[in-house]
C-alpha cells in the first residue's frame, strides 16, 4: 500500500524531471532516489516511467498513480490546514463564485471588507451567468439563489430574499395595473429565459391557493440585467428578486404588483462541497458574509441567520 511519502516522492519526482534533479533538492543521493522509485514499482507490480538515458516519460499507470496520488496529497493537505487552523486566522486561497449582477453589487463589496480583515488570504471571486461546479472548478463558496437540490453539497442560508412582481410607473400609466396574477396575460411581460420557450411560468400563492401563470412578451433576454433596465425605461412588467429592485422602489422608478401573493422564494446561500465543511476559511467567510452582506441595502433589512 502506498503511502502519503510514496505519493510525494513521485509527484517531486516528476515536478523536477529527473532522478538527479530530485536527489539534489532533497539532498539524498542519485542511487537513493533510484532504489526508491525501484522498491515502489516493485510493491505496486507496475511500471510507472520510462526511461531513457536523457529523460522519462510516465506510463498510463503513472498517469493514474500521479493524477491520484495529487488529490489525495491535497486532500490531506487541506485536512491539515483545516484541522490546525480551526480557531485561527484563514490562509491560503478562498475561491468564490457568484452570478454577475449579485456578484458585483453584494459580494465584490463584502469580499473588499473580508480581505481587509483577514490580509493573509488570497482571494478570487469568478462571476458566471450560471453556477460553477464546485468540485470541478475546485470552488470554496458558491452563492446560489434557493436551496440548491444537489445533497452533496452543505447550503447555509445567509440572507432572506423575496422575488416580486415589479413595473415602471411610464408602463403603469399607459397600460394599467394588473390586480390578479392572471391578468398578466393581458400585459406585456419581459421573460427572462432560461431556456428556448416562447413564455415564462410565474408561480404565486394566497393561503393555500397556488397557480401557475404563462406569461408572454415581446422582448426577452438570458440577462437579468438587460430585462430590468427594459423594465425601467417603461417596456414591460418584470418579475426579480427584491435586492435587484430596491433602489428602484426608493426612486420611485419601479413599483411593486401583486403585493397580496407570493412567489417562489429567493433566498440567499452560501454553498460548498462536503468534505470543505471543516475548513476555516469558509466558515470564516460565511459568518463575515451573514453579517455585511445586502445590510442596509435589502428590502426590509434582510433577516440573517445565525452560523
Amino acid at each position: 500500500m502506498s503511502t502519503p511519502t510514496d505519493l510525494a516522492f513521485f509527484t517531486a519526482l516528476v515536478k523536477f524531471g529527473s532522478l538527479t534533479a530530485l536527489a539534489r533538492e532533497f539532498d539524498v543521493t542519485p542511487s537513493a532516489a533510484s532504489k526508491w522509485l525501484a522498491s515502489l514499482e516493485q510493491r505496486l507490480g507496475v511500471r510507472l516511467i520510462n526511461r531513457t538515458t536523457r529523460r522519462f516519460s510516465l506510463t498510463s499507470e503513472g498517469e493514474i498513480y500521479l493524477s491520484e496520488g495529487r488529490r489525495i496529497l491535497a486532500e490531506i493537505d487541506e485536512l491539515d490546514q483545516s484541522v490546525a487552523s480551526s480557531r485561527s486566522a484563514p490562509k491560503g486561497l478562498l475561491k468564490v463564485n457568484a452570478t454577475l449582477g449579485f456578484g458585483r453589487s453584494y459580494i465584490a463589496p463584502v469580499l473588499s471588507k473580508f480581505q481587509r480583515a483577514y490580509p493573509d488570504l488570497e482571494i478570487q471571486l469568478l462571476l458566471t451567468d450560471r453556477p460553477m461546479n464546485l468540485a470541478e472548478d475546485a470552488i470554496d463558496i458558491g452563492i446560489r439563489f434557493g436551496e440548491p437540490p444537489d445533497s452533496r453539497v452543505i447550503a447555509r442560508r445567509i440572507a432572506i430574499n423575496r422575488r416580486c412582481i415589479f413595473a415602471s410607473p411610464l408602463y403603469l400609466k399607459a397600460h394599467g395595473r394588473p390586480t390578479t396574477p392572471h391578468d398578466l396575460t393581458q400585459h406585456n411581460c419581459l421573460v427572462l429565459r432560461q431556456d428556448d420557450s416562447a413564455y415564462g411560468l410565474w408561480r404565486f400563492s394566497k393561503g393555500s391557493e397556488a397557480q401557475t401563470i404563462k406569461v408572454r412578451g415581446n422582448m426577452s433576454s438570458n440577462d437579468g440585467e438587460v430585462v430590468l433596465n427594459w423594465a425601467l425605461e417603461g417596456h414591460g412588467i418584470l418579475m426579480r428578486a427584491e435586492w435587484d429592485a430596491t433602489r428602484y422602489l426608493r426612486s420611485g422608478r419601479l413599483e411593486v404588483l401583486l403585493e397580496d401573493y407570493e412567489l417562489p422564494g429567493a433566498d440567499v446561500y452560501a454553498v460548498y462541497s462536503q468534505k470543505r465543511n471543516l475548513s476555516a476559511k469558509n466558515r470564516v467567510f460565511i459568518e463575515f458574509l451573514q453579517a455585511n452582506m445586502l445590510g442596509s441595502d435589502s428590502p426590509k433589512k434582510s433577516k440573517l441567520e445565525q452560523w
